[in-house]
């Protein structure tokens, strides 16, 4: 989608939440004392399992709930007490809420009208929103003749045409198919990248969020687990938790025996050993997890891997072919799960088969040691 930007529309806020926190009536806690900075044209996706705070978070951003205590900042001054009209934010939802009986123009003009904003500026405005999301050729289709991505789109246009400072998504591509979702996604970001708008969304799919994302924020129990770059969060979590919720991890817990220059040794509850050379902060004698991704594990037949102190021998219990990829889980001694993805490419590669015994190995810089979920 190419993007004609006008010096009207570009802008980016900062945003500053400081102490955040939500308790409901009853004393469920939502969100507990939260932290968080997201730079001008920055995206963040607060990323987590359902009841973990994310949404509650993004509606106190946006004014539709109250917190019960903590600041919320936009370029320096709290916002905290203004109502959700005097914010001037573009908000986005996986309900699009198109009123059906108004055409795509006048659905896209809605708020502006509201705000009393002259006739004549409503008209350009419109269409200069509807023209950023190639749209303007259907302004005057009602909603129910769009597809799904076209009413995505038209909502996108409605939430951007108040030339908001941040931009407020919650699961907003959810209703569209896996291939559109997929489009949309990477046409979001670059709307917003290329208007300069400060993005946070929500979703519960990491896939999303590393595709959209600058940073994520993955949230457990109404606080901040872990909050970095995609890739960062991804290949150096520092939990169990956020290991196995962003993407699929292999958790073998173990117990530091020593620790030196050279790296860490730790000890599996099976008797196992397991070397690993990546940085962490924990001591000797503390029960951790140790998470290795699949796409890191090498498969083997028996005798073939190499010398490695990170080696395990297995049965393979099923193989899944997933288009350009296998994966194969095979189950060690002492009942160790051990997950393997391989490449469906290789040619004349040998495919696992369910009873087999085959080697698994991994390199100790890709042992990466965790807290214990």
């Amino acid at each position: 989608m190419k993007i004609e930007i006008t010096d009207a529309l570009v802008r980016g806020a900062h945003v500053q939440l400081e102490g955040l926190t939500k308790v409901y009536p009853g004393g469920t806690v939502g969100v507990d004392c939260i932290d968080l900075s997201v730079a001008p044209g920055e995206i963040l996706a607060l990323l987590g399992p359902s009841g973990c705070g994310k949404t509650t978070t993004l509606r106190m951003i946006a004014g539709l709930i109250t917190p019960s205590a903590g600041e919320i900042l936009i370029d320096g001054s709290s916002i905290v007490s203004l109502p959700v009209h005097r914010r001037n934010l573009g908000m986005l939802f996986q309900n699009y809420a198109l009123f059906p009986h108004m055409n795509v123009l006048d659905n896209v003009a809605f708020g502006l009208s509201m705000r009393g904003v002259g006739k004549a500026e409503i008209e350009a405005r419109s269409r200069e929103a509807l023209r950023l999301v190639q749209l303007e050729a259907l302004a005057d289709r009602l909603p129910k003749a769009l597809s799904g991505g076209q009413q995505q789109r038209v909502a996108l246009a409605r939430a951007i045409v108040y030339r908001p400072r941040l931009l407020l998504l919650d699961e907003p591509l959810g209703a569209l198919d896996k291939k559109l979702r997929e489009s949309m996604q990477l046409e979001l970001r670059q709307l917003c990248g290329q208007l300069g708008l400060t993005m946070v969304l929500v979703t519960h799919d990491q896939e999303e969020a590393l595709t959209l994302a600058d940073r994520i924020a993955v949230m457990r129990g109404g606080r901040i687990e872990q909050v970095g770059l995609g890739r960062e969060v991804y290949e150096y979590p520092t939990s169990a938790f956020v290991a196995n919720f962003i993407g699929t991890s292999n958790l073998i817990d173990a117990r530091i025996c020593s620790r030196d220059a050279g790296g860490t040794i730790l000890e599996t509850g099976q008797g196992r050993t397991i070397r690993s050379t990546a940085d962490h902060g924990f001591k000797v004698g503390d029960d951790v997890t140790v998470s290795i991704r699949p796409e890191q594990v090498t498969l083997a037949p028996v005798g073939d891997a190499p010398a490695s102190a990170n080696t395990l021998e297995g049965v393979v219990t099923q193989t899944v072919f997933k288009g350009q990829n296998l994966t194969i889980h095979l189950r060690a001694a002492g009942g160790i799960d051990v997950v393997c993805t391989l490449s469906a490419a290789l040619p004349g590669a040998a495919v696992p088969a369910a009873g087999q015994t085959w080697q698994v190995t991994w390199p100790a810089d890709r042992a990466i040691v965790v807290a214990r979920a």
